[in-house]
């Protein structure tokens, strides 16, 4: 990774806008998904794939997208990336059969997939090194804002004039970006482009990721994460005072993105990502033993919600600091995609599961061994680092 003395801070702030578009593809649809059935009606639950196909490409195409990503370039990926999410929210506005409009979620997948990989990247590559956690902490807080807004912005928006009005809005704010980052990031100095992978290679390059503990140790903390941060957002409700519920659950994200940017990234410049991650999660299954011992106790999910910030931003920290070839991040960021995607998908169905069979206790013994099993990968991968000699 080539040494800056000066971060690009507006540059950044504007590739971070970036990640809120690419967040909206998701949040568009999840928070309007109650008006999606008087949209396409007589689709039964089919519906659910307009949320779902967005993230299934992730899962099956993260590894390579770090891959293609570094053949194709980053900034050109940002920016043809932002370009194709644009047309397609577009395209969405119009009265669409339901497979085209589920054709256009999957390409959306594909667009939100090289934004991901790309952003963190580019904004790795813009940072001093005295900031360049600061900056990839500020990035890892893109989903929880994006949503925020969303909840704020595009709920009323979808109510007073359609869900079609919302893809619009949408769409302006995505190609808006696109042109934005074009002429930003033109004359800006970005990694050299890799050979494109052949097919063939791909089996073996994959290997070569999953193998690596530099390489795969963010995902591997961050498939924990997700596995249980929305889960419990979405399974914890019923187990609070219905007085507090409504405060706590819009409470919860926010001091995760507070933690995450004022005391992880003191605590970054001190410690290593990887042991602030570790201490995340350790720290998040002794907030379960606090909502054991009270369960639904506001204070107790408000504490749990800080841990989990301690993981959220030095889990993209990491990259950084345990990869310092633009391609290796590139692929490492892709890993993490794709765990992010296996977490989200599996988690909540897990953790309803367990709910159902166990109750509420179980639940919380499961996401205690989640987050204990995280910690445990995290050392286990970092005592084969120390080991080897070769990266």
């Amino acid at each position: 990774m080539a040494t800056r003395e000066h971060t690009r801070w507006g540059l950044i702030l504007l590739i971070w806008g970036a990640g809120l578009g690419a967040a909206a593809q998701y949040g568009k649809v999840s928070v309007v998904f109650d008006q999606m059935s008087a949209l396409f009606s007589g689709t039964g639950s089919a519906i659910g794939f307009t949320v779902s196909l967005v993230g299934f490409l992730g899962i099956l195409l993260g590894v390579i997208a770090g891959m293609v990503v570094s053949a194709f370039g980053f900034r050109r990926t940002l920016v043809v990336c932002l370009a194709g999410g644009a047309l397609m929210s577009a395209l969405q506005v119009l009265d669409l059969p339901f497979g085209i409009f589920l054709a256009t979620r999957v390409i959306e997948g594909l667009s939100h997939l090289g934004v991901v990989v790309a952003a963190p990247t580019l904004i790795a590559q813009l940072s001093a090194n005295r900031h360049r956690g600061a900056a990839l902490t500020l990035w890892s807080t893109f989903f929880a804002v994006s949503y925020a807004l969303l909840s704020w912005l595009g709920v009323p928006l979808a109510r007073a004039w359609g869900v079609q009005a919302l893809f619009g809005a949408h769409a302006v704010i995505m190609a808006g970006l696109a042109l934005v980052l074009a002429r930003a990031l033109h004359a800006v100095p970005v990694p050299e482009r890799q050979p494109m992978p052949k097919l063939s290679a791909m089996p073996r390059l994959h290997l070569e990721i999953f193998r690596s503990p530099w390489l795969v140790a963010p995902a591997a903390g961050w498939l924990f994460y997700t596995i249980c941060f929305v889960a419990i957002l979405t399974v914890l409700p019923p187990y609070l005072d219905p007085a507090w519920r409504g405060f706590v659950m819009g409470a919860m994200p926010l001091t995760s993105i507070a933690v995450s940017m004022t005391l992880g990234v003191v605590l970054l410049r001190r410690f290593s990502a990887v042991t602030l991650v570790q201490v995340g999660f350790a720290l998040s299954a002794l907030s379960l033993l606090w909502l054991w011992l009270e369960p639904g106790a506001p204070l107790g999910c408000l504490a749990l919600a800080g841990a989990l910030g301690l993981v959220q931003g030095p889990s993209f920290a990491s990259v950084a600091q345990l990869n310092t070839r633009a391609a290796d991040q590139a692929a490492s960021n892709g890993a993490m995609a794709m765990a992010g995607n296996l977490g989200n998908t599996i988690g909540t169905p897990l953790m309803v599961w367990v709910l159902g069979a166990g109750g509420y206790n179980a639940m919380l013994l499961v996401a205690a061994i989640v987050f204990a099993s995280g910690c445990v990968v995290h050392g286990l991968l970092a005592a084969q680092r120390r080991k080897s000699d070769v990266r």
